[in-house]
């Protein structure tokens, strides 16, 4: 399609979205069939063009006294296509082309100056717009284009002329990570091709979900030629992923096949996240594909309503004139019908067209132009270059450099085109300011749209939101979700994750071999939380706190120690008090017999002595129940060690008596004589003294303190509350000077225990001695494994035991003969052989 003008700008659009392959035949020139693969709204936007074209030429203010021109070919999305188009657009035998085409008598395209034309408006795709703008760089040959968003074009180096009014993908692929991490989906497919649009756009979106904690669950590559059997496999692969969101760069034309595939089983479920080359494409949005797309979600260039031109494409009639061959292939794939002079090449066994049909009669993506997008971007190109040649015309004298004109004259070079149009700068009749970066790349904004359907059956494309990515990164993404219906016309927005996060009380353990994304809930051990979903770490809880039983929170611990209320406590405290009473009750009867043989005999003031160290023993054990305290901890161990020591110190002594006694039986002895009474005193406070030395210095320099104890805080959910033995040898010391008093009051008693007497208290002694060594023999072991407050009743046990073992031994027999046998409490009884 052509138009003469003062200055002609080149277009190139994909008005067929299919390219056949090329035909090689050895020694000929390759070739190749017709494309195929009518695009409805690519067509648009090449009449949008010739619109805006025709706008600028009515203006009276903008380029005064020169005309636009234009000459528009099909790229057919192909690189080949694209290059041979534009080396027909730029080269004079292109020039000469045009000429040929116009009719006799009029004249030409003028002010070519060196190229034919100046400047080109294309393409869609990136890999056909790498390909001409690395071929027209050289030339400085502006290519303004309208489609094209990879990052790979941004390199001036590379492409030093070539400028877009459409961003960079390097903002919609920032756009599109915060759109999926707003909605939780950490575990994302993407599909694209293997053209350099899908590939660094795929690239950098993988990259930088991984950055925000994502997983790609897995990439699926068109070729550019499939055959039925690669597209059967890669929706085999699509369907079996777990992932229910697929972001997809590609065009319509490229997807065509797989989407084709997936809606001929059925598949539904699958949320799309569409980039901006096909979120708006007609052809995906017929009939055969709702229930597969309905709900797609995805970025779309800002939308306008552009005066006129509706009215402006309703009245296009096909013709037989050299040009209109654009025109007639849509009138015969709008009406399916041929005309005399028809090109389309897929409509052989149809009826003719009578050229009179009416294009308000059509529903397609040609007339739909409340919102154009493409086609926005595409009016924005022809604007610009209007205005870079303005400005051009209207510049100083010549020779001041690349931007220099001539009034006068219309003749100028590419390159001075391009000093200017890099330079542009203006507010369209939208509002909106049009100007190139140094990047050669406009302000980034996008319409977040949604695939819904609407009254009559087909679907819409609704604003639900818009992206700004020169905002600040907070305010960037703006959606009202509200609006968005989902896959299948759901109102609740799905997940997609490997694993759903882990509830509160757990946390994320990775499997071994997978993505971050892939992981197993394990509970969170024993004093430690996670109160939120999603937790990686679980999280100590604070001194002297325990995880409930759901690990969701920390409780205080609550303080536990033998009291006098609980059931262990309240058998001890009644075994003490009956240990106490036994022993006043038997002292009682001792003061009441005390000038009996039995009671006067081997010192009655070392039995009073022993009976009051017994019930200081009994007392001692109820220090050691209740809530511990300061004082409570230092009396305990002190108490107990020097109240065994005078109990083990009298019957040391008694056991030394009952020795000395026999032996004086010998004529001239006078052992008995010289350990009196004083003497017996001496030795028992000799034996107590070393033991309160010992637990005074203990006292003074490392004495017990109360301690919260949080070790079994896990199994209990309570905290033990105990003394804690600041140096623990000084327990060890008392109660090993307690085993030797013990082992030596053993010894003396077991040599003593065959002395002739009818009464024999060295046999007492040694059984009380080994009843109170058994006891504390078995203590150790038992206090050292015994958990928490049972430690102390442990302790208890054995003071009780040991004392209940001393008393019984020792003094029950000698209240028994007291009591009931008072015929054998006599000397001649007490010092009979036995038997008699």
């Amino acid at each position: 399609m052509q138009a003469q003008g003062d200055v002609v700008i080149g277009g190139l659009f994909p008005i067929h979205y299919l390219a056949p392959e090329w035909e090689h035949s050895y020694g000929s020139q390759p070739l190749r069939a017709a494309c195929y693969g009518f695009d409805y709204r690519a067509f648009r936007w090449l009449m949008t063009m010739v619109f805006a074209v025709e706008e600028v030429n009515r203006d009276a203010t903008l380029l005064p006294g020169v005309k636009l021109g234009y000459r528009i070919l099909d790229s057919c999305d192909d690189v080949r296509t694209s290059l041979l188009g534009a080396l027909a657009l730029v080269s004079s035998q292109g020039a000469e082309g045009v000429d040929e085409g116009v009719e006799e008598g009029v004249e030409g395209p003028r002010c070519l100056a060196g190229a034919p034309v100046p400047a080109v408006i294309g393409l869609a795709s990136s890999s056909p717009t790498g390909a001409l703008a690395h071929t027209l760089g050289p030339f400085n040959i502006p290519l303004v284009s309208y489609f094209a968003t990879c990052t790979c074009l941004t390199d001036k180096r590379v492409y030093p002329s070539f400028l877009r009014t459409v961003p960079s993908d390097l903002f919609q692929v920032r756009g599109l990570v915060q759109l999926v991490t707003h909605f939780g989906w950490s575990w994302v497919g993407t599909v694209g091709t293997e053209d350099d649009y899908s590939r660094y756009g795929i690239q950098a979106f993988s990259k930088q979900l991984e950055e925000q904690g994502g997983c790609p669950a897995f990439h699926l590559s068109l070729p550019s030629s499939p055959s039925p059997a690669q597209v059967g496999a890669l929706a085999d692969a699509l369907v079996s992923s777990t992932a229910r969101v697929v972001v997809v760069f590609a065009t319509e034309g490229q997807l065509l096949g797989l989407l084709s595939e997936l809606a001929s089983r059925n598949v539904t479920g699958i949320q799309w996240v569409a980039s901006e080359a096909w979120v708006t494409a007609s052809v995906l949005s017929s009939a055969p594909f709702h229930s597969l797309l309905e709900g797609t979600l995805g970025f779309s260039f800002p939308g306008v309503h552009i005066p006129g031109l509706r009215d402006f494409l309703v009245r296009v009639r096909p013709s037989a004139a050299p040009g209109s061959e654009f025109t007639n292939m849509l009138w015969e794939e709008l009406f399916g019908c041929r005309l005399p002079f028809g090109v389309s090449a897929s409509l052989r066994d149809v009826g003719a067209c009578t050229g009179l049909e009416d294009v308000m009669d059509t529903n397609t993506s040609y007339t739909d132009v409340s919102q154009v997008r493409v086609s926005y971007n595409v009016y924005k190109a022809v604007y610009a270059i209007a205005h870079a040649l303005h400005d051009m015309l209207q510049c100083g004298s010549p020779g001041q450099g690349p931007g220099s004109c001539n009034l006068t004259s219309t003749a100028f070079t590419p390159t001075q085109l391009l000093h200017h149009l890099k330079r542009v700068h203006f507010t369209n009749q939208f509002g909106e300011k049009v100007q190139f970066d140094s990047n050669g790349e406009p302000v980034p904004l996008y319409d977040i749209i949604s695939w819904q359907k609407d009254g009559g059956g087909g679907i819409r494309f609704r604003k639900v939101g818009s992206y700004d990515g020169s905002a600040p990164e907070r305010q960037q993404l703006l959606l009202k979700e509200s609006a968005i219906v989902w896959s299948g016309g759901q109102n609740k927005v799905p997940e997609s994750v490997c694993t759903s996060a882990c509830p509160p009380g757990t946390r994320q353990a990775t499997q071994p071999g997978r993505p971050r994304c892939c992981f197993d809930c394990l509970p969170c051990p024993d004093g430690q939380i996670s109160n939120q979903t999603g937790s990686t770490e679980c999280i100590q809880c604070p001194e002297y706190h325990w995880s409930d039983r759901d690990r969701k929170s920390c409780v205080a611990g609550v303080d536990d120690f033998l009291s006098f209320s609980n059931t262990m406590g309240a058998i001890l405290v009644a075994l003490t008090l009956l240990g106490i009473a036994t022993t006043t009750a038997i002292t009682a009867v001792f003061h009441r017999h005390r000038a009996t043989p039995i009671v006067r005999a081997n010192n009655s003031e070392l039995s009073f002595l022993l009976l009051l160290s017994l019930k200081l023993c009994f007392l001692c054990s109820l220090v050691f129940i209740g809530r511990p305290s300061e004082w409570a901890c230092r009396f305990r161990q002190a108490g107990f060690g020097i109240s065994f020591v005078l109990c083990l110190s009298c019957l040391l002594v008694k056991t030394i008596v009952v020795l000395l006694a026999f032996r004086a039986t010998a004529p001239g002895s006078k052992a008995l004589k010289l350990f009196g009474p004083t003497q017996q005193r001496a030795v028992i406070f000799g034996t107590t003294v070393p033991q309160v030395c010992l637990c005074a210095g203990w006292l003074a320099l490392a004495p017990p303190h109360p301690f919260r104890n949080p070790f079994y805080l896990g199994a209990t959910g309570k905290v033990v509350v105990e003394c804690k033995e600041s140096w623990p040898p000084g327990f060890y010391l008392v109660l090993g000077y307690i085993g030797l008093l013990a082992s030596l009051c053993l010894l003396l008693a077991f040599l003593a225990r065959k002395l002739p007497d009818n009464f024999n208290e060295a046999k007492l002694i040694t059984f009380s001695m080994l009843i109170f060594c058994a006891v504390w023999v078995s203590f150790i072991p038992a206090h050292v494994s015994s958990p928490g407050k049972f430690t102390v009743a442990v302790e208890i046990f054995a003071i009780l035991a040991s004392s209940f073992g001393l008393l019984l031994c020792i003094f029950v027999p000698k209240c028994y003969i007291i009591l009931l046998r008072p015929e054998r409490n006599t000397k001649k009884a007490m010092t009979g052989k036995p038997g008699r």
